[in-house]
């Protein structure tokens, strides 16, 4: 089944922004709400709370915008199903929500998936896909996977891996584009198992308190869905690859409002850094005069380098805050928002990539379908059946019954026949022995023949049940379900292009009445061009605000960038530091860039500085120089001197290593155990007040304690020098 592509295959990003109600603390704090949101009109209009009265409120025109008062599901009728079905046809998708820390990203992106009514745009896109399948031809075979990843730091991390904090690497080919290297992929068969991956994955992300919200995510992270359809019809199978990316961003923060310091103030770094670059690369894609498009400068923009300017349709869902004191972060995502609509896309239908895995299941599931069909014919030479794929189940469970049962009857009538015949015909006992050993070895043989059957069954019905077939279970309420989403999908498309109508109009009566203006008195021509200077003058003083906001966020982003740059330098320094202190100065030279005389290389996938091995070819160990008199080497006319009558090792040739130790001088002795018992019972006699309770065995403080290592003169010598001793202290 071919897919024709319309002759416009180019089509621009789709930017929606949602308001989120007011919060708890901006009730409570009595703050203004400034930013209000009109869905009929798809326009967005934020007044400056510090302002006068007359100034006009700043107005911005999106494809769709949604009021505080919305729900999920009509955000997700409107966000998700529309790229979803496009997955679901093969196409690429990505769906992105973008927006200052704590305007409700993860809320639409995720919301509380236990809840129907609150179900973000990932769970809902799960409903969305089964159905679809469940709703599906029969000649349809369809194979979900799934994988989940967050980029915390720069560093890509798995989430549903059981190593979730190792850092993973990109990687670039010409057949699948930018991947990450050893991301998990897990084959999905139905809601519950993917909203069990979900589950897992969300509570390994990243996420952390501040000042301005509670559950901060500290992470961008990214959920994957491909989806592999195989269509077979009269002129073969035909199979198409869809993939989905689901994205949500971690939200752009001034470390003045959220307070973050220490690990939180490095999070948040990184992470307006990466959004920074994202800025870029959208600014470069709309701005016609650029060729470069820096992709490379983040991580995160080499990810969604296919869905900003390649071959994906691209929805950004752009969440901004209500509030007056975040009106420079309202701002700044909706002109953000703003200049992504000018992004053009060119998405088209992915058709027997090289990457499907479908193909490969299938040619698998062929492969053991032959070995068991071959292991059949072999055991007991029965008569094998060709089964083809047009019998259905029912027929084939009922033949492989019957095809058991009379191989069941056989052996059973074999086996009476053997022992029959060994009553009758054997006599000694030699040839029954010999007959029972072969016996037990064709029944090993044989069960063995039945666990590898068994093994390869297993295998087979695993990878059966991993390819869904379309219309297998037709649910009542879930083609009731998809028929409202289908009719609502027709109705967001009508009132989409009602929308547009109504703009064109508006702006084609705007052109024509400045064209064809003709007035039939001077009054009227005066008050006619009263409201045309009045209009001109809102304009002028919109455009002069206009400048005046862009002028003051310019300055704000550039004393961030200056922040980040000093901060950089610092780090710079410290390393510097730490190089010129600790590493010597011959091998200091070597972790400098290759361009200025270095050995360190900058590696663009792992996004690191590295310093590769040298060539063990091109590694020369320089040889030890040898002495002038023919010694080991060089050495001074002194000490050669010297060596003549000093026997000291310094002034010698001698390898040290071959020298004899010096050993220490002793001074212990050998313990000898007989004649330390006699001497301690003669002690032990001598002393009589051991029989004497009247005598204390303590030794008197004048007296000194012999040492029995240590022999006295006598002990009024003793005595007198202890005397002499305590005299001169005293």
């Amino acid at each position: 089944m071919k897919y024709p592509l319309k002759k416009k295959s180019t089509e621009a990003v789709k930017v929606i922004v949602r308001i989120r109600p007011p919060s708890t603390k901006e009730k409570k704090d009595g703050r203004q709400i400034i930013t209000s949101a009109d869905p009929y009109r798809g326009r967005i209009e934020v007044k400056n709370p510090i302002a006068d009265e007359s100034e006009p409120p700043k107005c911005f025109t999106f494809d769709s915008v949604f009021a505080p008062t919305c729900t999920q599901k009509e955000v997700y009728d409107v966000v998700g199903a529309p790229v979803v079905q496009s997955v679901l046809d093969g196409y690429n998708g990505t769906i992105f929500a973008y927006g200052q820390t704590g305007a409700g990203k993860t809320h639409t992106m995720e919301g509380f998936p236990s809840d129907p009514d609150l179900r973000g745009i990932i769970p809902n896109a799960f409903q969305h896909i089964f159905d679809h399948v469940t709703l599906g031809s029969t000649n349809e075979n369809y194979l979900v996977r799934a994988s989940y990843f967050e980029i915390y730091n720069e560093e890509i991390r798995d989430l549903i891996s059981n190593s979730p904090k190792t850092s993973l690497e990109l990687r670039e080919s010409s057949d699948s584009g930018v991947y990450v290297k050893g991301l998990a992929s897990f084959v999905v068969k139905s809601i519950s198992e993917i909203d069990k991956l979900m589950q897992k994955g969300h509570k390994n992300r990243t996420v952390a308190s501040t000042q301005m919200n509670q559950g901060s995510s500290r992470s961008h992270s990214v959920f994957t869905i491909v989806i592999e359809c195989c269509t077979t019809d009269d002129h073969g199978e035909h199979i198409r690859m869809g993939k989905l990316n689901l994205v949500d961003l971690a939200g752009s923060e001034r470390q003045s409002k959220t307070g973050a310091t220490g690990e939180r103030l490095k999070e948040a770094t990184k992470i307006n850094l990466s959004l920074s670059a994202l800025g870029n690369v959208i600014s470069a894609l709309v701005d016609g005069k650029t060729n470069h498009v820096p992709y490379r400068d983040s991580k995160l923009t080499r990810i969604l380098q296919d869905s900003l300017g390649g071959n994906t349709k691209t929805v950004m869902c752009a969440n901004a805050g209500p509030a007056d004191w975040n009106y420079d972060e309202t701002l700044s995502t909706l002109r953000y928002a703003n200049r992504a609509k000018n992004i053009k896309n060119k998405p088209k239908v992915n058709e027997d990539p090289k990457e499907a895995m479908l193909k490969e299941y299938q040619e698998e599931i062929a492969k053991l379908r032959e070995k068991l069909s071959a292991m059949g014919n072999d055991d007991g030479g029965k008569n094998s059946l060709d089964v083809s794929n047009s019998i259905s189940d029912k027929v084939l469970r009922k033949l492989e019954e019957k095809s058991a049962q009379e191989v069941a009857n056989l052996e059973a009538k074999s086996k009476e026949q053997i022992e029959e015949l060994m009553h009758q015909h054997l006599q000694t006992d030699e040839e029954k022995q010999n007959l029972q050993e072969k016996l037990e070895r064709e029944g090993i043989a044989r069960k063995k023949i039945e666990e590898e059957r068994a093994i390869l069954k297993d295998k087979l019905k695993k990878m059966e049940t991993e390819i869904m077939r379309g219309g297998e279970a037709v649910d009542l309420a879930a083609k009731h379900e998809a028929a409202l989403r289908k009719a609502e999908q027709e109705l967001i498309t009508r009132k989409e292009k009602e929308l547009a109508l109504a703009r064109l109009m508006e702006e084609k009566e705007d052109e024509k009445v400045e064209i064809e203006e003709k007035y039939t008195s001077l009054n009227e021509e005066i008050e006619g061009k009263t409201k045309k200077l009045k209009k001109l003058s809102t304009k002028y003083r919109r455009s002069q605000t206009e400048i005046k906001d862009l002028q003051t966020e310019f300055q704000a982003e550039r004393n961030e960038m200056l922040d980040t740059i000093r901060d950089l330098d610092r780090q710079v320094k410290l390393k510097e530091l730490v190089i010129s202190s600790f590493v010597p100065p011959e091998f200091a030279h070597k972790l400098r860039d290759v361009s200025n005389g270095g050995c360190a290389v900058w590696n663009d996938e792992t996004g690191r500085w590295t310093i590769p091995r040298p060539d063990p070819a091109t590694f020369h160990v320089p040889l030890s120089l040898s002495g002038l008199y023919g010694t080991f080497r060089p050495e001074t006319d002194y000490a050669r001197r010297r060596r003549q009558y000093d026997s000291n090792v310094r002034y010698r040739q001698d390898n040290v290593l071959d020298l004899e130790l010096d050993m220490p001088e002793r001074t212990t002795e050998e313990y000898t155990g007989p004649d330390m018992i006699t001497r301690a019972m003669k002690i032990l006699e001598e002393n009589a007040f051991f029989n004497d309770p009247r005598k204390s065995p303590l030794i008197p403080m004048d007296q000194p304690t012999k040492n029995p290592y240590l022999h006295y003169s006598s002990d009024v010598s003793i005595t007198e020098c202890d005397q002499s001793k305590r005299e001169y202290h005293h």
